[in-house]
């Protein structure tokens, strides 16, 4: 377990395959398996596809090298990496990226509790849900009273085991829980995939993603696709820069970057097999919004045979990447508090998890209970007051994650400079597409960023 103010030896992960499972979990979350089959739906199937692949392989992998290699260097807090690196300056890239993920985590935690009651609801009552999937889906955020088991029991449940896992620190704790998480993730993905491709009538919505329509492709699709790779990599979270802390400079920062960004791209277009060709079948429509999971897909387990278990299984796999990208979200502030102001892991963890809940809380019962605001603006459509819950995610999705990842590679790029900082890329490994590298942090990450930016805030696109 990690001590404070230096007095033993920072932790590492015990091997690379749990470094590679515990930065993959992080990445493989709840858009990847509920959002990324709607947006490859609408983005003409296959040709969303080969943009998103494309997007990750030189952007994506780009910014996570970049930040793999201030976390390694640093072999501190995202804080004091930035702080070390950039000789006193730049600390405040790292404090936006942790406060970012504690806000994210809040919300987070809320939809990890809904997936544990939808695991409940399809095991006991799945009757009740097909019946009325839109009513079940409001009743259970609090459109017919207070949502306790929604807003309290399950997303208490859902953090306790985030907090306990995070308790036990990186060797014990991440790195264990992801070699069992990882391996069952991957093992239901094949299941439900193998059992969506099978489906009577399944073939049309294999051929619709087979077969690329670029006539769908628009500016905005490639805009969304550019922020579906941003956000399902866990990039300007401080998940990255604090697991990239833990990495020993024996180990090959390009070759693993490349493995955890293709298993990542892996589970996301697995899902878009496993969602796309059963909705088909079912005659059911894909859509991009995050109810679709919730109140769509009731229709195709409704209509499969043994379609309550497989429900079952549907949400047993969405907590599983739940689970996975909380206990990573967790980490580094808890890494923070550890090592600046010497707490103990356990009660600052502890501390962690009730604060947590405290603030999520209001994105549960703002969707459908009370009329909590928030304040916006943008382009689009001037001064809005959004509910508390879309608030939130705007805050994060919109602003504070573009704004912390465009500093990172300003910083990066610049301040610290790439040649440098590519000299910490290639200290085990060769690195033949440094120069592509370079130029992705220095001008064309920058400009893409920009762009996201530009997208959240002036268009109001959802690009996550």
């Amino acid at each position: 377990m990690e001590k404070s103010k230096g007095t033993q030896p920072r932790a590492q992960w015990a091997s690379s395959l749990g470094f590679i499972l515990a930065t993959a979990g992080s990445a493989v979350g709840l858009g990847n398996i509920w959002k990324f089959p709607g947006k490859a739906y609408e983005g003409g199937g296959a040709a969303f596809i080969i943009v998103y692949i494309l997007i990750v392989a030189f952007l994506g992998m780009s910014i996570m090298l970049a930040e793999f290699a201030v976390g390694r260097r640093g072999q501190k807090n995202p804080a004091a990496a930035f702080e070390k690196i950039g000789h006193g300056r730049g600390g405040w890239i790292g404090k936006l990226s942790l406060i970012t993920a504690f806000i994210i985590l809040s919300y987070y935690s809320q939809v990890g509790g809904w997936v544990l009651k939808y695991i409940e609801g399809y095991l006991m009552e799945s009757g009740t849900i097909y019946a009325d999937p839109t009513g079940y889906f409001l009743g259970m955020l609090g459109s017919s009273g207070m949502p306790w088991q929604s807003a309290v029991i399950y997303p208490v449940i859902f953090l306790a085991m985030v907090v306990f896992t995070i308790i036990r620190g990186v060797e014990e704790g991440i790195e264990r829980m992801s070699k069992i998480l990882m391996p069952g993730l991957f093992l239901l993905l094949i299941v439900l995939t193998v059992r969506a491709v099978t489906l009577p009538g399944a073939a049309e919505g294999l051929s619709y993603l087979l077969r690329p329509d670029w006539s769908k492709l628009s500016f905005q699709m490639v805009l969304v696709a550019l922020g579906q790779a941003f956000y399902s990599l866990s990039l300007g979270m401080a998940i990255i820069t604090t697991y990239g802390s833990y990495v020993s400079r024996r180990e090959n920062l390009v070759k693993h970057t490349a493995i955890i960004c293709s298993l990542d791209t892996v589970v996301a277009i697995m899902a878009a097999f496993m969602v796309i060709p059963a909705v088909f079948a079912m005659g059911v429509q894909p859509g991009m919004g995050g109810s679709f999971a919730f109140i769509s897909l009731a229709e195709v387990f409704r209509q499969m045979p043994m379609g309550n278990l497989f429900g079952a299984a549907f949400y047993l796999l969405l907590f599983l990447a739940a689970l996975t990208s909380a206990i990573s979200l967790l980490e580094g502030p808890v890494a923070y508090f550890v090592e600046t102001f010497g707490c103990d892991r356990k009660k600052v963890t502890c501390c962690f998890g009730i604060a947590l809940f405290a603030l999520g809380i209001f994105y549960t019962l703002s969707q459908a209970y009370l009329p909590l605001k928030g304040i916006w603006f943008d382009g689009a459509n001037g001064l809005i007051f959004p509910p508390f819950g879309d608030f939130m995610e705007f805050l994060t999705d919109r602003l504070m994650v573009p704004v912390g990842a465009l500093a990172l590679c300003l910083f990066v790029g610049w301040r610290w400079g790439a040649s440098e900082a590519s000299r910490e890329i290639e200290h085990n490994g060769r690195f033949p597409l440094r120069a592509i590298w370079i130029a992705m942090v220095k001008f064309i990450a920058p400009l893409s960023i920009v762009v996201i930016l530009i997208g959240g805030l002036v268009f109001g696109l959802a690009l996550s």
